[in-house]
């Protein structure tokens, strides 16, 4: 059985990546399958879904800075978003239940009708990481939002299933004098096999925590995870955790198809909701605007948003077991969040050149003032500039900042980062390279050359076309980590690509010779 659902799974997420989509979709499509096939998993697919979604928040939370909740725009944007949709939502529901014969209930519709108001976690996360957008402007904001649903989340499931956390509760708000310990036990765990199993060890261990004193344990990996957030190894623990987190979401998108086989009438619905999902997307796009974020930023950032939650799921099956909706909606939601999936999954891999292509349109309804995180900084008589500050992006810098001083800066999508850079004394700024606005409105008339130190070929290729369009007309370097993305790079028309591994024995070998020639003087 475990055979057949890995190995259905991989055929049909290789099948979906070969004709260009993302292989989470090839996962969904292998559920509904297996299920139609009349294949029935065991528990175990349930407990890998679990895991996978408990790991997903907890690298998500290494990732998040506390102080990024408490901006206007996140929780601000997602209660009001949430006030209106609903509202809204009920009444569209009230329309389709009609001709459908469904007989909601106004209970029944209002439960709907929040529970689609909530977007989806584990693909939007997927999303951002797979484009390396998790700590850019937008994508902090979307994960912002997340965060603050997840917190709603809680409420409602503490009054759904009438579990009020517990007095020992109160003991959680003492969390953050632990993390002393914490840091010391990840320092302590180095860099092999002990580093990730102490990433297995935390997460579950607030999961469980949390869980014990009657508060949903998902919140507790969360938690756990921002408190480690500002620990020198957060960064390398949650790339440890990257491919288990990977494998085990697996088990979540199959799990969607086994809910339960649809009725062409519940596949009709299902699409009617869909339908849907660009009034949630205009809602989230007009809020941010109206709280005078920049129209890239907030277009990005509803794109990614516009979809269905799990968390609708979960809420369904209370409702059906306590009697407040039939079962045919666990169907219906099912259906409504994997074709959400397909869309966003469609949409934002093409997101940034649509908005290059339609930007004046996107833009013409932002507010003249700017927050003061959306003002750019000059870099003044620059003339390299390193984009993606990194392990590999850093290392150029310091490299260049030895030889050239102040005529080389470095540009970094993460302020934190940039933080660290300018501590030192190292010219940088914050932007996103692939801000086609940003490049307009950059002066690169001293630049000389841009090296891109970015993990993604896709990034890289979309900045080089950004920077032609802008008019630049110096040189542009990238590093690449095999030898086929190398060549697909120089092939778009960048002057120099360096290969990761290879350029790396190559500079370890000639810093040897040279300790050589030194002891031989």
């Amino acid at each position: 059985m475990d055979f057949l659902l890995i190995g259905f799974a991989f055929l049909c997420g290789l099948v979906i990546k070969l004709v260009g989509f993302p292989p989470l979709l090839g996962y969904l499509l292998a559920g509904f399958l297996l299920h139609f096939l009349g294949v029935t998993p065991d528990d175990s697919l349930t407990t890998l879904a679990d895991l996978g979604i408990t790991l997903m928040l907890f690298t998500v939370g290494l990732k998040l800075n506390i102080r990024d909740l408490a901006k206007r725009e996140v929780w601000a944007g997602s209660m009001s978003h949430m006030g209106i949709w609903t509202p809204v939502l009920i009444a569209v529901l009230s329309v389709i239940a009609v001709p459908f014969a469904l007989g909601l209930d106004p209970a029944s519709t209002a439960l709907l009708a929040f529970a689609l108001s909530f977007s989806s976690t584990v693909c939007i996360v997927k999303l951002l990481e797979e484009s390396g957008e998790m700590r850019t402007r937008h994508g902090k904001l979307a994960i912002g939002v997340l965060v603050m649903q997840d917190i709603i989340a809680v409420l409602f499931l503490a009054l759904a299933t009438g579990k009020v956390p517990s007095l020992w509760a109160v003991g959680l708000l003492a969390l953050p004098l632990i993390r002393p310990v914490l840091d010391v036990i990840l320092a302590k765990a180095g860099h092999g096999e002990l580093l990730p199993l102490a990433g297995f060890f935390l997460a579950l261990g607030g999961y469980e925590l949390f869980d014990l004193v009657h508060i949903k344990g998902d919140l507790g990996a969360l938690v756990i995870g921002i408190l480690l957030s500002s620990s020198k190894k957060a960064t390398e623990l949650s790339k440890a955790l990257l491919s288990f987190k990977d494998i085990f979401l697996i088990g979540f998108f199959l799990s969607i198809g086994f809910t339960a086989l649809p009725t062409w009438n519940m596949v009709g619905i299902a699409l009617a909701l869909t339908v849907l999902l660009p009034v949630k997307f205009l809602l989230f796009y007009s809020l941010f605007l109206a709280m005078k974020l920049r129209g890239r930023t907030a277009y990005l950032s509803a794109l990614a948003l516009a979809n269905y939650s799990e968390f609708g799921l979960i809420v369904a099956a209370l409702s059906v077991d306590a009697g407040w909706l039939a079962a045919e909606w666990l169907v219906i939601l099912a259906l409504s969040v994997s074709f959400s999936f397909i869309v966003t999954s469609v949409l934002y891999r093409n997101a940034h050149a649509v908005y290059s292509r339609y930007k004046t349109s996107l833009t013409r309804f932002e507010r003249p003032e700017r927050l003061s995180e959306d003002i750019l900084e000059q870099p003044r008589d620059a003339e390299i500039l390193v984009v993606g500050l990194g392990r590999v992006g850093k290392g150029a810098y310091v490299a260049l900042y030895n030889l050239v001083g102040h005529r080389v800066w470095g540009m970094d999508a993460d302020p934190v980062r940039i933080d660290r850079m300018t501590e030192h004394g190292y010219k940088a700024f914050v932007g996103d390279g692939e801000d086609a606005d940003l490049w307009e409105n950059l002066v690169l008339s001293t630049v000389k050359l841009v090296l891109l130190a970015l993990p993604s070929i896709e990034d890289i290729s979309h900045i080089t076309t950004q920077l032609k369009h802008a008019g630049y007309s110096g040189q542009i370097a990238a590093i690449a980590r095999y030898e086929d993305e190398r060549q697909a790079l120089i092939g778009r028309g960048i002057d120099k690509v360096f290969n990761f591994f290879t350029e790396a024995g190559t500079g370890f070998a000639e810093e040897s010779l040279q300790m050589i020639d030194r002891a031989a003087r």
